[in-house]
């Protein structure tokens, strides 16, 4: 597996909280920090064991103790930071969205399809045990043939990642860009289909300032099976759910859209309820051996570029048929 020298691009939450172990717990090491402001550049650096940072992209990617770059920052950087790595040789791990359009995110994905770099998304859930017990299990046809999802994963977005994602939309605010992307990897990774259309509605529900913080959507998927969605930044008690309905079974499961590996999943039957054990294995970590045994040329990451691509493209269709109150078809841009 790749020795993996990481640079973050962006001194975020997500990677304190979550990605900077993970690297670390998966053999890599984390090497630099850009950050916009330089002062909380190095007090980052310092509070995480990072040896350098940086204000400067340019530095960043010029590192020979960088050779892969995770990118945190504020969904509008995305691309052209994304741009730049790849342009400097070095795989890179991006967080959803991959940018503000699916047009840009296809033109990161074709990139480094160019440059023979790894490109990925961090779409966490699919790594998650559950998530894999579940898939599993439809796969083996434990609940027949699928013919409806309903996700629940409408939150109280907590207070300190409270800010641009509620009053900043040319920063990519808002819960679709937000949580929507999530869900629709989620149903994709299950289902192993591509929704055709979307109906939407969205409001701003308290904390909004300029963005959605609420939204239900449906989704038309080609085998047939429609799929029912709730996202939301405002619901303080609801917990979240997945649940997969089929001809012979429904699996219900409660709080797995987490980034810790916990919740129930029942299989319910004509034989009656079982419990369908998981993994309680560390998300992130699996995500980045994945990464990093597709940069050793073994398999591909647990989501790629692709992947990404097609997330966001789910989610630029729900906010347009939200935005006009019409069906709209899934545009994938011709990925």
């Amino acid at each position: 597996m790749a020795q993996l020298k990481w640079g973050l691009i962006g001194a975020s939450n997500i990677a304190s909280g979550h990605m900077i172990a993970a690297m670390r717990a998966t053999g890599g090491s984390v090497n630099t920090v850009l950050s916009s402001d330089a002062a909380r550049g190095i007090a980052y650096a310092d509070e995480n064991d990072i040896p350098h940072s940086t204000t400067d992209l340019d530095h960043l990617l010029a590192r020979d103790d960088v050779n892969a770059v995770y990118i945190s920052t504020t969904n509008e950087k995305h691309k052209d930071q994304a741009l730049a790595a790849i342009a400097a040789g070095k795989h890179v791990l991006c967080e959803k969205p991959l940018a503000m359009t699916v047009a840009d995110a296809v033109a990161m994905v074709r990139a480094a399809q160019a440059a023979g770099v790894t490109f990925a998304t961090n779409h966490h859930l699919r790594n998650a045990g559950t998530h894999l017990a579940m898939r599993e299990a439809v796969q083996a046809g434990r609940v027949g043939e699928v013919q409806a999802v309903r996700v629940f994963h409408a939150v109280y977005l907590p207070e300190h990642l409270q800010g641009w994602r509620l009053d900043n939309p040319a920063a990519g605010g808002g819960v679709i860009p937000d949580i929507v992307v999530h869900d629709a990897d989620t149903v994709r990774f299950h289902l192993g289909e591509d929704p055709e259309s979307v109906v939407a509605q969205d409001s701003v529900a308290g904390l909004g300032k300029g963005v959605e913080d609420s939204v239900m959507s449906a989704w038309q998927m080609p085998s047939g099976a429609l799929v029912q969605t709730h996202e939301g930044f405002t619901i303080r008690y609801a917990g979240s759910g997945f649940e997969i309905h089929g001809s012979e079974g429904s699996i219900i499961a409660r709080n797995v859209m987490t980034q810790q590996p916990i919740g129930t999943v029942v299989l319910r039957s004509a034989s009656g309820e079982e419990a369908i054990s998981y993994s309680d294995h560390n998300l992130y970590e699996r995500a980045l051996t994945r990464f990093a045994e597709a940069v050793s040329g073994n398999g591909a990451p647990a989501a790629t570029g692709v992947d990404g691509v097609k997330s966001l493209a789910v989610a630029a269709a729900v906010k347009e048929a939200a935005t006009t109150g019409t069906r709209v078809t899934v545009d994938y841009g011709g990925i």
